[in-house]
């Protein structure tokens, strides 16, 4: 079982003394860097050249700088930037300021756990990567709670990398409802497995497959959004609530029944092989290899099938039928308000 850390086990004075880097000002960058500067750290925020984000992070009255210039006047950078944009931006804008006694902090390992970048000998690495998205962090932060966050040590120069990243997710507001030890390795395999085989590619196959066999079979495109897709919200909600139990006890027992001895014959002993098979080119690094290729390559293969996806029949559906219901449209567009680009 996983050690829990409470605010009892943060040292705060440990981050308040260091000068902090937040490189990004996205989802996560921005809660980061606020839920920080509004706990008495000296934070400031990188961005690229003509970043769209530079207002946004100005009128929070944040500091913003370059990515350079920030990775030079910090001694704890936390890298906020998409995966695949991690390896050319710290060769270029952070390796070479990087000198001994200072932290690399992550709050995704795929660039350590893959080897695409390679800190030097003294600096500490680290990950602080909370277990929701950054509108929520920011929210919970602000209504005096935390969202529960991993944190893990994949090189320990100072011996005190773990304490730093316990006291970073106290300022971040994370110790207040729990941080847990994990490692580089466990974050991101298990990251990866997660959107694909169930959050992402698991889910949106299966909904997509659903309504595919419904209107196959000659019923109506929009009955079957509904019943494959739009209802599962409800499902999700109730599983992330009460659990599968409480969702269970939830539903009606002909709904129950039929989840009890219908879902493992469409999850079967076939799908749980694949399953593995995911797992093992996760692990091995085989999916790392393909994505970093796909990247090299101008993503062909990823817009391809990204655009495919955006034109499939169950979308046109939905996109009328949502526009129906405004009150959807308008919890969206809460979230693109707090999350701060």
């Amino acid at each position: 079982m996983a050690r829990i850390y409470y605010e009892a086990d943060a040292d705060p004075a440990l981050l308040a003394g260091r000068k902090v880097a937040v490189l990004g000002y996205g989802s996560q960058g921005h809660a980061h860097a606020l839920n920080l500067s509004e706990s008495g750290i000296d934070v400031r925020v990188g961005l690229r050249e003509g970043s769209s984000s530079r207002a946004k992070a100005e009128e929070a009255g944040l500091s913003v700088t370059s990515i350079e210039q920030a990775a030079t006047e910090a001694d704890v950078v936390m890298i906020l930037l998409p995966d695949t944009e991690q390896k050319a931006v710290y060769d270029a804008e952070i390796a070479p300021h990087m000198e001994p006694g200072d932290c690399l902090m992550f709050a995704h390992g795929f660039n350590i756990r893959f080897g695409q970048i390679v800190p030097p000998e003294g600096v500490d690495v680290s990950m602080v990567a909370p277990k929701g998205p950054g509108h929520l962090v920011r929210r919970t932060y602000t209504e005096g709670g935390g969202v529960p966050t991993l944190i893990a040590v994949a090189q320990d120069a100072s011996g005190k990398a773990k304490d730093l990243a316990l006291s970073y997710a106290h300022a971040l507001g994370s110790t207040r409802a729990g941080v847990l030890d994990t490692t580089f390795a466990e974050e991101t395999e298990t990251d990866l497995f997660g959107e694909q085989v169930v959050l992402c590619g698991g889910l949106t196959a299966l909904i997509t497959a659903g309504f595919e066999t419904l209107v196959a079979a000659g019923y109506q495109p929009e009955s079957a959004y509904f019943e494959c897709l739009h209802e599962m919200k409800l499902i999700v909600d109730l599983i992330y609530e009460q659990g599968i139990s409480g969702m269970r006890y939830s539903i009606s027992d002909t709904a129950e029944y039929g989840d009890l001895t219908r879902g493992p014959r469409v999850i079967d002993a076939h799908v749980r092989e694949e399953m593995r098979r995911i797992l093992e080119a996760i692990r091995d690094g085989s999916f790392a290899e393909e994505w970093i290729a796909e990247n090299r390559a101008g993503r062909p293969n990823f817009s391809r099938l990204r655009e495919a996806g955006k034109q499939h029949q169950i979308e046109k559906v939905g996109a009328e039928l949502r526009a129906m219901m405004p009150f959807i449209t308008a919890g969206r567009q809460r979230l693109e308000d707090v999350s701060g680009g």
